[in-house]
């Protein structure tokens, strides 16, 4: 039987993020370097100077998406790494000062209190997080954070004078002499050592001193690994809306593109659908805002808001046309499985798409797996591509429906407290023979069923080696005012021990897939798939994979 586990850690989640990636040294001048790794130079050379030029234009979220792409070509180089870091400070700051909920809690708090709930984030660190924290690195993080954030316009705009270029040095000089030498061993100094930076930040430039505690506050979270984060009170809401499956919204999937927001999905019966906006549809204003003015992810962030509140876009169409339209924010429900269909109806081969895994996941595919059945399901796909996770135990609820015994997933923390083993039992699993489709972006929990289903060789895994994102993050709502930190508590492993970190799981047969549009929901790319399936490589090896067992099955029922 699986282990029953507290409310806290039904909340355990797996979100897409980047990978772990390593520090190496440069070659000596005397070694001899091959041509190839010669080119290799040039080609960072280049992939710098164009982020340079993101970086010149302040087109920080574009530097960020470009510098995680870069980092796939060049997965070892620091300078890369560090670009990287900034770009997301940068982005983080311009987020939180475009977000009414962190406004409204600088607003609120007053210094004391503002040190009051960094010592509650540093509390939760010490007590959850999957290491040890290191205080010294926590107060270098914040001191760096902050120095990017004294020039960035969002941040620089809230304080209460201009800081003109000689006060930013005289008060980094006062940082170096004061604060930067002190050995942090503790929380407590952490929180002394903050303090002394807001009051100097205070002194020669104006700000406010919870504003540079809550930049403290989010530095700390961010420098723990890639998957940790502060969570303001819109972004926590939106974390639990994607936990049980809705949202107030228009009922959109978007990717950002330079200076537009294109559409790749609109949700069935949804605000946006029935105002008549269609997937390929470009934003190229929101609220009379547009985006050669506010970047992407600030015009992101204003079409979200009230429920019954109404928001202005401007609507480029594929063939060009512009059209304004004035839309209502209502609350969509957004199922976590689509397309559930018989493909090949001589052999009984179904499909469906798992777009997530939230608190609705496992009664939606017991829905779908019972449609399929009364119409003639005898050999199941299930297609994880770009799926990029949600809840742990919706994975595991998932993965029991198709296995009778045996451990689905196993994890590990630092605290005995998340050290499970989850294990599967005989009760309502489907015993339909199954054929599961990964590629790269298939994440997390996405990985834990697949490796689930590759481990106890209950189906065939086809497509591309997943992400390789093998940790799991708990949400921890803090009690001074509606905010929260995503926290990685453990690492989990398949059945066979196998670490999915840096990993991922290996398809038992392999297929390059070109390159398709891909988004943080990727349910907009479920119509391409299935309208053109010779077009699609790993779903058509699927279908003959899921012919050639029916063959075989019939041709040893006739002997």
């Amino acid at each position: 039987m699986r282990r029953h586990v507290s409310t806290m850690q039904a909340w355990r989640m797996l979100l897409l993020l980047g990978a772990a990636l390593l520090l190496v040294s440069p070659a000596f001048a005397q070694v001899r370097i091959p041509p190839a790794a010669i080119a290799d130079m040039s080609r960072l050379d280049e992939v710098i100077r164009q982020g340079e030029l993101l970086e010149q234009e302040r087109r920080w979220s574009d530097a960020l998406r470009y510098y995680e792409g870069a980092l796939r070509d060049f997965p070892d180089r620091s300078e890369l790494l560090q670009r990287m870091a900034t770009a997301r400070v940068h982005l983080d700051v311009a987020r939180r000062y475009s977000d009414r909920s962190f406004l409204n809690s600088l607003q609120r708090l007053n210094e004391q209190q503002a040190l009051d709930l960094f010592s509650e984030v540093l509390l939760k660190i010490e007590t959850y997080h999957v290491s040890d924290p290191d205080w010294q690195q926590v107060l270098r993080q914040g001191m760096q954070g902050l120095n990017i954030a004294v020039h960035e316009p969002a941040f620089v705009d809230k304080a209460r004078w201009p800081a003109a270029e000689e006060q930013v040095q005289v008060f980094s000089k006062q940082l170096a002499n004061t604060v930067a030498p002190a050995q942090i061993r503790s929380r407590h100094q952490a929180r002394e050592a903050t303090a002394t930076v807001a009051r100097l930040a205070d002194r020669y430039l104006g700000v406010a001193p919870q504003a540079t505690i809550m930049e403290f506050t989010c530095a700390a979270v961010a420098t723990l690994d890639n998957y940790s984060a502060y969570l303001t009170g819109d972004q926590l809401d939106d974390v639990f809306s994607q936990i049980e499956g809705n949202f107030v919204g228009l009922g959109i999937e978007l990717k950002p593109e330079q200076q537009s927001l294109l559409i790749v999905n609109v949700i069935p019966g949804g605000p946006a659908d029935l105002a008549g906006v269609q997937p390929n549809d470009r934003i190229l204003e929101v609220d009379g805002k547009s985006m050669r003015v506010i970047s992407t992810d600030v015009a992101a962030d204003m079409l979200k808001g009230p429920e019954l509140s109404f928001v202005e876009v401007r609507i480029e169409r594929p063939d060009g046309t512009l059209r304004d339209y004035r839309i209502q924010r209502r609350c969509v429900e957004v199922p976590s499985v689509s397309d559930a269909q018989i493909l090949d109806p001589a052999t009984g081969t179904a499909y469906l798409k798992l777009v997530s895994f939230q608190k609705t996941t496992s009664q939606d595919m017991d829905r779908a797996l019972w449609d399929l059945h009364g119409k003639g399901m005898r050999t199941l796909i299930v297609d994880l591509r770009g799926n990029p996770g949600g809840l742990l135990n919706a994975a595991v609820e998932v993965a029991d429906k198709f296995l009778q015994a045996g451990t689905i997933v196993s994890t590990r923390g630092r605290s005995v407290r998340e050290d499970f083993d989850y294990k599967a039992n005989s009760v309502g699993t489907w015993l339909v023979p199954l054929i599961v489709l990964i590629d790269g972006e298939s994440a997390s929990a996405s990985e834990i069923l697949a490796g689930a289903i590759h481990d106890h060789r209950r189906g065939t895994v086809i497509g591309q080696r997943s992400y390789g994102k093998g940790s799991v993050q708990g949400i921890f709502p803090l009690s001074r005012y509606k905010s929260g930190v995503r926290l990685t508590t453990a690492k989990f492993y398949t059945p066979s021990g196998q670490a999915i970190s840096n990993f991922g799981v290996t398809p038992d047969i392999t297929v390059q897939q070109p390159a398709r549009h891909t988004v943080a929901r990727p349910a907009g790319d479920d119509d391409e798939v299935l309208t053109h399936p010779d077009e699609d490589l790993a779903l058509q090896t699927a279908l003959d994979v899921a012919r050639r067992a029916f063959t075989q099955q019939h041709a040893a029922r006739s002997k």
